[in-house]
């Protein structure tokens, strides 16, 4: 899939406030910072974020695009295709990010929260990371 078509908002510049949470090249368009953000992230094929944790509010993804993966702490990596939608609640250590051969873009919804934050860990590794089909 063309990484043109991925989703209806604009891919928005490079990653780079976050690039070093991320292995590969990912895009961020702030689409709402008011009351609700709301960014639509593109990653390049092969490109995931880091382990991390969303404190207090958790986060929603909504897959607009392409071929991806969602996996929290201790279980399997589940595939995300167009049209899922993932509900992370807080605390839960996760990653998500395109497969290997594809784009992948989703919404990333932060769930306000007085006091949320994020809290980064380590890369996926390559070995866990290739693993998946």
């Amino acid at each position: 899939m063309s990484e043109e078509k991925l989703s209806p908002f604009a891919r928005g510049p490079q990653n780079d406030a976050y690039a070093k949470y991320f292995v590969g090249q990912s895009y961020l368009n702030m689409l709402s910072l008011k009351g609700v953000a709301v960014g639509n992230v593109t990653f390049e094929p092969g490109c995931r974020n880091n382990w991390h944790i969303h404190h207090k509010g958790g986060q929603i993804l909504l897959v607009t695009g392409g071929r991806g993966y969602y996996q929290e702490w201790g279980k399997p990596a589940q595939e995300l295709k167009a049209g899922d939608v993932v509900n992370i609640p807080p605390e839960v250590k996760h990653w998500h990010g395109a497969a290997k051969d594809a784009w992948f873009c989703h919404l990333a919804i932060e769930v306000p929260a007085e006091g949320a934050s994020n809290e980064w860990f380590e890369a996926v590794s390559d070995e866990d990371y290739n693993k998946l089909k």
